[in-house]
């Protein structure tokens, strides 16, 4: 199957792959063990969270290991109930790992509001500051949407707020690899990762903080990972995560190049035979190799049945949206009317795409957007 759907998730690097397979049959100690199997164990664990602080330029001591993105924005949130700021903001246009946390958090003394986006899915400060209050603690905007790509200026907005004893907090699950992801650039006091979305395993991420003050564990019980996230590590994941960290920063430039020339290709070929095309969000400040179209007239759910009988994977908005043709949440809050919003299709390309696959991609497109 040709596989067009990367944000949703990517294959294991192969050497990813083979370190993995390595470790899980020779490497069996458990960490917190003081014997030579479980030093080792642990040593592998500490070479991996410098590979993932070098590749965010962070010191490994700011990164704690969780199951993912979802776990890793679920203990910033968590947090807040042992902060003395309970008022949070966030984007719009944020993940269900973020929306439906905080959501679950008002029976907890936490109280939200969103900050709406324009048509491009960007969120403007303006906006941000008028819904400031007096005991905002934290403000979460993805650094880019996992739907329509376009990337946030959560640098600028860190600056408005660094006088103001807030807190930032930015879901960057989609970004590693296809965009620079530089926390003292950013200056956030946390960010979330996946390894999933940057060709390493499933099931492990990473949740980076500046200050350990301001962390509360969200699981508890022997006091791993400097007692803000209990539970015997998985090594091999672990491990798998460093590698394909460092992996994604060393080839940075090969694959966003890459990614830029089937993009390209794909914009020029689509153009050529269906010129209704709707691209959503910011086409000139988003990631590279992520589109989300609109087909006025076709139904995405029939569209990508097509596609996927020819053999063709990619989605209709967010993986985890999958099997729902509800409107996407995303594209509502940016203003996309019902009509369009289900008529939508997200493509995302990755480094073992060819030029030839995405030919017959548009081929295949083309036939079905002609009947």
């Amino acid at each position: 199957m040709m596989y067009f759907d990367h944000s949703a998730t990517t294959p294991v690097h192969p050497d990813v792959l083979a370190l993995m397979n390595s470790i899980q049959s020779t490497i069996y100690g458990n960490p917190s063990s003081i014997h030579s199997l479980g030093r080792k164990a642990r040593s592998i664990i500490e070479n991996s969270r410098k590979q993932i602080a070098k590749a965010i330029n962070a010191k490994p001591s700011q990164i704690v290991f969780t199951s993912g993105g979802t776990e890793a924005n679920n203990q910033v949130f968590w947090s807040m109930i042992h902060q003395e700021k309970k008022h949070v903001l966030a984007s719009s246009i944020e993940h269900p790992a973020v929306l439906q946390v905080l959501s679950k958090l008002s029976s907890f003394g936490i109280e939200h509001d969103l900050i709406p986006v324009n048509s491009k899915g960007e969120m403007s400060i303006s906006r941000l500051d008028s819904k400031l209050l007096n005991n905002t603690g934290l403000v979460s905007v993805m650094l880019a949407n996992n739907e329509v790509g376009t990337i946030q200026a959560i640098k600028n907005m860190v600056e408005m707020l660094r006088d103001k004893n807030i807190k930032v907090h930015t879901d960057a699950v989609q970004c590693l690899g296809k965009m620079p992801v530089d926390v003292k650039n950013l200056n956030v006091d946390f960010l979330s990762l996946s390894a999933h979305k940057f060709y390493g395993p499933k099931g492990i991420g990473i949740l980076y903080f500046k200050n350990k003050k301001t962390m509360s564990p969200f699981m508890v019980g022997g006091g791993q990972e400097s007692g803000l996230r209990a539970g015997t590590e998985n090594i091999a994941s672990i491990a798998g995560m460093g590698l394909a960290s460092e992996i994604a920063t060393t080839q940075f430039e090969n694959h966003i190049s890459h990614l830029r020339d089937l993009e390209s290709q794909f914009k020029s070929g689509l153009s050529s035979f269906f010129q209704h095309a709707i691209f959503n969000g910011n086409q000139n400040n988003k990631l590279p190799g992520l589109l989300n179209i609109s087909f006025p007239g076709f139904r995405s759910d029939i569209l990508l049945a097509k596609l996927d009988r020819a053999g063709i994977a990619v989605s209709s908005g967010s993986a985890c949206g999958a099997g729902d043709i509800k409107p996407s949440p995303v594209l509502s809050a940016m203003g996309l009317e019902d009509t369009i919003n289900i008529s939508t299709l997200r493509f995302s390309f990755g480094p073992t795409n060819t030029s030839r696959e995405i030919d017959f991609l548009l081929s295949e497109l083309q036939t079905n957007l002609s009947n």
